[in-house]
């Protein structure tokens, strides 16, 4: 019998930060899976925190949930996209988690005694994070490290991957780096002083990089490329020209234009495949993306837009369901303490859709809650994602069940209505420090409900991040003021979805559907969304319906 080898692909970054690690890292990934490989990705992050679950969105963006509850990186949003694979929590390691799980190991005994260092313990712990992702299942595993080269946080990573190489030998390991080459206006020059300056620092930590990824506003010309082959002592086949792409998901095309895919088989020792890598599933993508000409206007309604990563699937989403039926999404980012006055001066009116995105605590939500009760009068199509479905709830309750007052405990914990509540075996677990409902959950969907025809099946699984959820002590008197509980857990106790009968679309869902959107694949919900936007765009503007 064969041993099986996993191969490994590490990608860090220098310069600059936000150059496109996680892009250029998803791209790769599926440019191997057209080729036939079984990938699996992971982000190294280098904050202290334990995972990003307690960081301000403002801070570090969305906090992408894995089917198995992990609470990770927005990266792994990128990755699971790209690469059409639901990864887990051991896909995101971040300092915090590594250090505390070499303390906990410290406190056990487990280390004999030994001084616990960096060297060989921290590593040791980073390498076993990597190995962890290296089963008999996956031919490739691609590792990107956050942060920059010359970062004083990342000095253990770089330290761990440089080992790595040693430890599952040569022929298994490749290393991509990414860099910057800027373009001097009074010279007329692409500067390669950044890429050579970058390159040599991570030389110093030990690692020859195999691939430079030189991220430019214009093509890499022959004489710029076989300088930095030089300076950075890499074949000249291996410096990849990745200019600013005209969509995301142009990006593997890109890449496949110049060969990183060819390179990294080569330096892997894969065997070379007679035929080209696949990608015509991925190009129908591209092309749908750019042929999507009808303009639709939705607002996104949240409280961290001022930062438009924290809702960074539901952009995707959004655009996913956009251009599977043709359309141009323009997103109109609305802060919802604002909304009270975005009201009174009518330009709620000039947008065809909102969102009520997902978010945790009392600011913006009246401004929700109000947003939801003029889509609901409106008739606006509104999507509300698992606090959204929770103000549309408490809106529904005030407006037109007549409970004066309802609210969430987490808002009023004096509401004489609390019709977003904890649950009794939830309150006594969250009062000690207890965590959320974290990951895949299943729902019941009502037949013949919109929802129902929507996904076009009995039982759905999504992913949730919530503490309350909707009272069932109020679930009947809200059905029988006429809201439609369209999607519940299996036994029945739990709202999970919610709509409105003659509305053009008011779906409300506890999930958040959001993270298993792909490109290929539009979100079910997000396309019952969007079609309503389009009918309203096209109502409003109806030459456009004959273009």
């Amino acid at each position: 019998m064969v041993d099986h080898t996993v191969k490994h692909i590490f990608v860090t970054g220098g310069v600059s930060s936000s150059l496109g690690k996680g892009i250029t890292a998803s791209a790769l990934g599926r440019l191997l899976k057209a080729r036939g490989l079984r990938v699996t990705m992971q982000k190294l992050d280098p904050y202290i925190n334990v995972d990003p679950g307690t960081i301000n969105p403002f801070e570090h963006g969305e906090v992408f949930v894995t089917e198995d509850g992990g609470e990770t990186d927005l990266d792994l949003g990128h990755y699971e996209r790209f690469i059409d694979v639901s990864l887990h929590r051991d896909s995101n390691a971040t300092t915090g988690s590594i250090y505390s799980s070499v303390i906990a190991h410290e406190r056990r005994g487990d280390f004999l005694g030994k001084t616990v260092q960096v060297i060989p313990h921290v590593t040791n712990e980073i390498k076993e994070r990597i190995r962890r992702l290296a089963t008999d299942e996956i031919d490739v595993v691609i590792t990107e490290v956050g942060g920059t080269v010359g970062d004083i946080e990342i000095l253990p990573f770089l330290e761990a991957i440089r080992q790595f190489r040693n430890d599952v030998g040569r022929d298994n390991v490749c290393y991509i780096h990414l860099t910057l080459v800027p373009y001097i206006g009074p010279s007329a020059e692409q500067k390669t002083k950044p890429t050579q300056h970058s390159v040599t620092e991570l030389r110093s930590r030990g690692i020859q990089p195999d691939i430079i990824v030189c991220r430019s506003a214009e093509p890499l010309g022959p004489d710029i490329k076989r300088k930095i082959s030089n300076q950075c002592d890499v074949a000249i086949d291996a410096v990849i020209s990745a200019v600013d792409a005209s969509n995301l998901y142009a990006v593997p095309l890109a890449l496949r234009d110049e060969g990183l895919d060819d390179e990294v088989c080569k330096i892997l020792r894969f065997d070379q495949p007679e035929h080209e890598p696949d990608l015509e599933a991925w190009t129908r993508v591209v092309e749908r993306v750019e042929a999507a000409d009808r303009p639709v206007k939705v607002g996104i309604i949240g409280k961290y837009v001022a930062y438009p990563d924290a809702y960074l699937s539901v952009v995707e989403s959004l655009r996913h369901a956009g251009f599977a039926l043709g359309a141009k999404v323009e997103i109109e980012w609305i802060e919802a303490e604002e909304v009270t006055g975005l009201l009174a001066n009518d330009r709620l009116s000039q947008l065809d859709g909102v969102v009520l995105p997902g978010g945790f605590g009392e600011r913006g939500t009246e401004g929700k809650i109000a947003a939801a009760g003029w889509a609901r009068e409106n008739f606006m199509p509104c999507l509300g994602l698992c606090l959204g479905l929770q103000v549309m709830v408490i809106d529904f309750a005030r407006n037109v069940a007549g409970l004066e007052g309802a609210n969430s405990r987490e808002f009023d914990a004096e509401s004489p209505h609390m019709v977003i509540d904890l649950m009794d075996e939830q309150r006594e677990v969250v009062e000690k420090g207890g965590t959320m409902r974290l990951g895949l959950y299943p729902a019941r969907l009502r037949d013949g409900t919109r929802v129902g025809k929507a996904y076009g099946e009995e039982v759905v699984y999504e992913r949730h991040r919530h503490r309350y959820e909707v009272n069932p002590r109020y679930r009947r008197r809200l059905e029988e003021a006429g809201l439609i509980c369209s999607g519940t857990s299996p036994d029945d106790r739990l709202v999970e979805m919610i709509e409105l009968d003659g509305h053009p679309c008011w779906i409300g869902t506890q999930a958040h559907p959001e993270f298993k959107s792909r490109p290929e694949r539009a979100h079910p919900l997000f396309v019952e969304l969007m079609s309503a936007a389009l009918e309203r765009a096209e109502g409003r503007n109806p030459h456009l319906i004959a273009l």
